[in-house]
């Protein structure tokens, strides 16, 4: 990147409501969005579907290398195929921060994220945006929640598309897949330096992202 663009990078754990405010925010200043998420997501559903051994670094690799994902309308495509949906299932995430522990994986999908600050600006969202992937960026945000308040929210979405599930297991499965972030060789879900914490358990959307906003513009004073 040549010129300097405006980039504010949301990260924090699964279910935080990063994709949520990362758009309500985008929206807002008019700025392109990136889910990192997805990629991930995309790379995890890819691998499942071709039967991959998701511990085989070098096999998941070459996966992410052959992904040629189109992002439309909100829609996202791979193959031909509207895999919006399809990578948002619990089993793509769970297989997505697993791929994700690997370096080269990691790695490969690098210059994929970086390609996508582009002006006016970019909202990232991820667990290493503003800690690896945008360093410089203008606002570092690490959007947190309780495990249990992230589950809950998690519920009612699986409740809306009516998919039936038990708080209990995603309090479980959220603290472990947290700690499989945190334990992470390669860029651990940590802040970055001189991020902003943001604990979202007992706020609204519009409460998180108008703090977000209210930050954004500080930087502009």
């Amino acid at each position: 990147m040549s010129e300097k663009v405006e980039i504010i990078a949301i990260d924090g754990p699964v279910a935080s409501g990063k994709g949520s405010v990362s758009s309500r925010v985008a929206k807002a200043l008019g700025f392109h969005v990136l889910d990192s998420g997805s990629l991930y997501r995309l790379t995890a559903y890819s691998a499942l579907k071709h039967g991959a051994d998701l511990s085989d670094e070098e096999a998941v690799e070459k996966i992410v290398l052959a992904l040629s994902p189109v992002f439309e309308s909100g829609k996202i495509f791979l193959d031909g195929e509207d895999v919006t949906e399809a990578i948002r299932e619990e089993d793509v995430g769970i297989a997505a921060s697993k791929v994700a522990v690997h370096p080269l994986v990691r790695k490969a999908l690098f210059q994929v994220q970086r390609s996508y600050a582009k002006a006016p600006g970019l909202v990232a969202d991820g667990r290493d945006m503003g800690s690896v992937v945008f360093p410089e960026a203008t606002l570092k945000i690490f959007l947190t929640a309780s495990a249990e308040a992230r589950a809950k929210r998690r519920y009612n979405q699986l409740k809306e598309k009516g998919i039936n599930s038990n708080i209990s297991d995603l309090v479980k499965d959220l603290r472990e897949r947290d700690e499989r972030d945190l334990k992470r060789a390669v860029a651990p879900l940590v802040p970055a330096t001189g991020a902003r914490i943001l604990d979202s358990s007992d706020l609204t959307l519009d409460e998180t992202v108008n703090q977000v906003l209210e930050w954004y513009n500080g930087t502009k004073a």
